[in-house]
């Protein structure tokens, strides 16, 4: 575990040196088969991490958001070069980079990098640091005491959408626009609920022991594992109180 903690430092810290040597630069977008932007950052860290990994741990499985691949039995590791794609072209600095090491199919460890925001999380084995530090979910209990965030309502649909508003109505506050930093927020306690609709598994692999580390509950929103078929939807909450009740609005829809 430690190798792996170790390693994982190692990963942040190149990633970190990529995304931001194309931050804020002249880029060219493309437009990938599923509607969502790619630039050559995306593609450089991928590739890079992949180097890393292989020559490293010859024997795991990489799989990448960019050049794909299948989670195997074993030790597979999920990249996720760019989670925030469109704040990286726009020039928000609410991009990050996530990996997650699964054992057989099961998250093991898991980092969420923001490079342009020099911060780091990395969770294992119920213990989760942010930048070394020991981090842990706030002690919020109740709904309308809570903070919530999520990406894009555009997320939503249908139903869906229908229930999210209604949680948003019974929630303190409600962010847009957080990608994968909204989950980070929340294993050090500034947020007390994420929600999110439609991803997918590079999306989320590297999220679950962060928040479960730090002492919160991630699910989808009918409260099953996040497996590598989970349907796209993701709860976190930072504690079962909220959690519990933030699913019944969800699944009332």
């Amino acid at each position: 575990m430690t190798d792996f903690c170790h390693f994982l430092e190692l990963l942040g810290y190149e990633a970190r040196s990529l995304a931001l040597k194309y931050f804020r630069s002249s880029l060219e977008v493309v437009t990938k088969s599923d509607e969502t932007p790619v630039t050559i950052a995306d593609r450089k860290i991928e590739e890079r991490l992949r180097q890393m990994i292989a020559s490293r741990f010859p024997s795991h499985t990489v799989v990448g958001e960019e050049a794909g691949g299948t989670i195997s039995s074993g030790i597979s590791w999920i990249i996720d070069p760019i989670d925030g794609t469109k704040s990286f072209v726009c020039g928000v600095p609410l991009f990050g980079t996530l990996v997650a090491v699964l054992r057989d199919r099961r998250p093991l460890l898991g980092m969420i990098e923001m490079p342009a925001l020099h911060e780091r999380w990395i969770g294992r084995g119920g213990y989760t640091t942010h930048n070394g530090e020991p981090c842990s979910v706030s002690q919020c209990k109740r709904l309308a005491d809570a903070r919530l965030c999520a990406t894009d309502h555009r997320m939503f649909s249908g139903g869906g959408l229908d229930a999210f508003e209604l949680l948003s109505q019974a929630v303190r506050i409600t962010r847009f626009g957080t990608d994968s930093y909204g989950y980070a927020l929340l294993a050090s306690g500034h947020v007390d609920l994420v929600v999110e609709a439609e991803l997918k598994i590079h999306d989320v692999m590297a999220l679950i022991p962060v928040i479960e580390g730090a002492g919160g509950i991630v699910t989808t929103w009918a409260g099953g594992p996040i497996t590598d078929d989970f349907g796209g939807n993701i709860l976190a909450a930072s504690s079962a109180e909220l959690h519990a009740d933030a699913m019944r609005m969800l699944m009332e829809r």
